[in-house]
Formats: C-alpha cells, sequence, structure tokens
C-alpha cells in the first residue's frame, strides 16, 4: 500500500494553555482543518475474513489464534470492555510489545490499571496515548492526572490531546508483527454494540503511525526530560556560556 502524493494534512489547529504540574483551570480553542488522507491497497489475494460475535473481552482474547492472525471482524455487545481484550490478549499471548498506541475518545481508571499491570509484568515497553481535547478538558485532574501519576514513572509514556475521535489501538511486537484494532469502541465500555477488526497488517500500521506520531508530536503534554549525553551536553554547553560571559565581563 502507498499514499497518495496529495495525501498529507494541514495541521491541526488549537489554541489552549496547559500547566501540567498544576492542573489549572483552562478553555480550549478548536478549530479542525485538514484534509482527509487515505491508502490505496495493491491488488492481492484475499485475506481470510472471520466474523465473530462476542460478549466476553476474555474469551475472545483466548479464542484468537495470534500465530495465525488474518483478519477478524467483530461484534460485540455493551458488556464488551474493549481495554481488558487488550490486555487479555497480550497476556494469553505472552506477547511482547515494544510500542503500543492507542487513539481514543475517553477511558477508564480500570483502563489505565490495565496498562499499568502490562507495564509491570514487562509485557509493554512504549505507551502513546491519544484522547480527546474534550475528554481532556473535562478529566484533568481526575483521570488525565491519575494517568501521570501512574503511568509515567514506570514507562516510556505520551500523552496527547487534540480535536480527534478515532479509536485504533496499535502495537508493534518483539515478534515483528504489525498488529491494528481499529472500530468503533473506546477503551471502556460504552453500554452500546460495537465492532471492531484486529488484523496483522504493516500497511495499515504505518499508515496509523505516521499521522499519530503527527498528533503527538503537536499535542503532546508530557516534556521528557534530558538524560545521559544530551543531559551532559546542555550542562556543559551552558557552563561555557558562562565562562565566557564571565571573561567578558572581566575584561571590560
Amino acid at each position: 500500500m502507498a499514499l497518495t502524493e496529495n495525501g498529507d494534512f494541514d495541521e491541526l489547529k488549537m489554541n489552549f494553555d496547559f500547566n501540567i504540574d498544576a492542573f489549572s483551570n483552562f478553555e480550549i480553542d478548536v478549530e479542525i482543518d485538514f484534509d482527509s488522507r487515505f491508502i490505496k491497497p495493491p491488488i492481492t489475494k484475499p485475506i481470510p475474513y472471520e466474523k465473530l460475535k462476542y460478549q466476553n473481552a476474555e474469551k475472545l482474547a483466548k479464542d484468537l489464534d495470534f500465530q495465525s492472525l488474518d483478519r477478524i471482524f467483530c461484534i460485540v455487545n455493551g458488556t464488551f470492555i474493549f481495554g481488558d481484550f487488550i490486555e487479555a490478549f497480550i497476556v494469553n499471548n505472552q506477547i511482547e510489545v515494544k510500542e503500543i498506541t492507542i487513539s481514543t475518545l475517553s477511558y477508564s481508571q480500570d483502563n489505565i490499571d490495565s496498562l499499568v499491570n502490562l507495564v509491570n509484568a514487562n509485557y509493554i515497553t512504549k505507551i502513546n496515548l491519544i484522547v480527546s481535547d474534550y475528554f481532556f478538558a473535562h478529566e484533568r485532574k481526575k483521570l488525565i492526572k491519575y494517568t501521570y501519576d501512574n503511568l509515567a514513572d514506570i514507562c516510556d509514556l505520551q500523552l496527547a490531546s487534540a480535536g480527534t475521535h478515532c479509536k485504533v489501538c496499535q502495537f508493534l511486537t518483539g515478534g515483528g508483527k504489525h498488529i491494528v484494532i481499529h472500530g468503533s469502541a473506546n477503551l471502556r465500555s460504552s453500554g452500546n454494540i460495537e465492532q471492531f477488526v484486529i488484523e496483522d497488517n504493516k500497511e495499515i500500521y504505518d499508515f496509523n503511525q505516521e499521522y499519530q506520531n503527527r498528533i503527538i508530536d503537536k499535542y503532546k503534554t508530557i516534556n521528557k526530560s534530558l538524560r545521559g549525553k544530551e543531559l551532559w551536553h546542555q550542562v556543559a554547553t551552558k557552563e561555557e556560556e558562562q565562562a565566557v560571559e564571565h571573561r567578558h565581563q572581566d575584561e571590560a
């Protein structure tokens, strides 16, 4: 699959002030203006396509054959919790997740606790979490803060907030699989019938990751601390600047 030449979208426009330490009140002024993007797949042999109806997230995770995963279309009822499925799918198959990117309208505390369990059990190394600006504004002192407090210190975490309604979860495994799960379901239960597709598809994974990385780069809420050589370079450069300034003052 390949991106179209005119596939790039204009930058999302968002204007808000956020103090990650103080969690102060603020208002979000959102203007979304970007072009649609699409991929045109090449002509290929038909992909095996299985349809499943499920009520229980853990049961679905156990019944899926991870090694021969092609494309599965799922219909689930209102008791199905998508976040539970992600944890069960990873644990049941003992999957090493090098990086997971989740774009969701909203999530629950249980969803964050689930991710904490996966990190502590050494299943996940890096987490990118993209949430809607509406959810971020209403939960900045509760679930957003809970996310920072419980995930930021135990893994490589980035959380971004933007005018997005996408529901995509995808992760790169240590064995080289590119798992993409996309559909109508948020991480938490909505009490509604939902649908999603799960497949091992590098083309779709790369397509999603490219635009998600742009959102993360522009609307990230966590400033990474400098470490190692990068930190020492900044310290050494600052000391050199101060030394030069002192010499100029002495010469004057």
